[in-house]
């Protein structure tokens, strides 16, 4: 079976990491894949490991945009000729659909905002075959804006060993061994809410130190206003190795699908504190951290000093079943895929 997969970019971000895994997993379920989207760092890793990728600009929700994403696209369809188109989030499917208007489409939902769901029920019903949610959460949202069936497949990590040990990622950015360390994995992008990290850490005594590994539109703003004892480490590829390096992982978003951040911290062993939104929800359900209110500087920080300075709280609060499996995501849409070529 042939899979083209369909996304806007292939960076840092949670959905991107899915693709990649998937691109690279195919071959382990019968897929012959392939990536289209505006590259990334990702996109790289894809290539280097011999799977085709295309380039497609981004589309940018502008109508002109989508237009030149959906020639791109049309031209990664015409030389790869996949069976199965499957476009990651909204725009993805709008130009996957124009692009390969006689092939399926299934759209995964990573998740929007409360107030772009009844626009997003809008587009997926004209251009959707399948819809797949990564979070019952985001399944549930869907269906009251009155989108029909929607399949939810749970996010996953695939396995990702460090490549370097925890001293040695600390000497490189400067943290001294016995520092405790919080890490906030997200782009620097208002959905993530860094304004009220930054009003928590302000309540966060003692020399414990804040990683915030991301960029984006805001780092300038976020950079001004910062408190002491916060590292604004940029985009980075070795969040596996931050990981290592840390000993909290914090997230304080206003809304989540299903963040894989949060999934690889728990394959690491590492507590969380964060927001009580939907997917986050789903991901702590079976223990593994600490949910604080929504937009609430002063329960975030009372759950990172209690984390922070005790390392039996971190033990205790990192105690959990794991994230699903690789495996198991894997062969959940094997199935549907194949389940949708049968039914054409």
């Amino acid at each position: 079976m042939r899979v083209l997969h369909v996304i806007s970019e292939m960076g840092a971000g949670g959905a991107e990491a899915l693709v990649a895994g998937m691109a690279l997993a195919g071959g382990d379920v019968g897929w012959e894949s392939a990536v289209a989207s505006g590259g990334g760092f990702r996109a790289d890793e894809v290539s280097r490991a011999g799977l085709p990728v295309f380039d497609v600009p981004v589309a940018r929700r502008s109508p002109l945009g989508v237009a030149r994403a959906a020639w791109a696209t049309r031209a990664a369809v015409r030389r790869f000729a996949p069976d199965v188109v499957v476009a990651h989030n909204v725009s993805a499917s709008l130009v996957a659909r124009i692009a390969a208007p006689r092939r399926p489409v299934v759209t995964v939902f990573h998740g929007v905002a409360d107030a772009d769901v009844a626009g997003a029920v809008r587009v997926l019903r004209r251009v959707s075959t399948v819809v797949v949610t990564v979070a019952e959460a985001a399944a549930r949202r869907l269906r009251d804006a009155g989108l029909g069936p929607v399949v939810v497949i749970p996010n996953a990590v695939f396995p990702s060993p460090p490549t370097t040990d925890r001293a040695t990622v600390r000497a490189r950015i400067g943290t001294p061994p016995d520092v405790p360390v919080a890490l906030c994995p997200a782009r620097l992008e208002p959905q993530k809410r860094h304004d009220v990290l930054l009003d928590a850490w302000e309540q966060v005594p003692g020399d414990a130190e804040l990683w915030l590994a991301g960029d984006g539109s805001l780092r300038a703003a976020l950079e001004a206003g910062a408190p002491p004892r916060v590292r604004f480490l940029g985009t980075r590829t070795d969040v596996r190795d931050l990981l290592e390096a840390a000993d909290v992982t914090v997230l304080t978003s206003d809304w989540e699908g299903m963040p894989i951040a949060l999934l690889e911290s728990l394959a690491a062993r590492r507590p969380i504190v964060a927001s009580d939104v939907d997917g986050v929800r789903e991901v702590l359900a079976g223990g593994g951290g600490v949910l604080v209110p929504r937009r609430n500087p002063e329960q975030t920080a009372k759950a990172l000093r209690a984390l922070l300075h005790s390392p039996a709280a971190r033990s205790v609060a990192a105690s959990h079943d794991g994230p699903a499996d690789a495996h198991t995501l894997m062969k959940s849409y094997d199935e549907l895929l194949r389940t949708v070529l049968e039914g054409r």
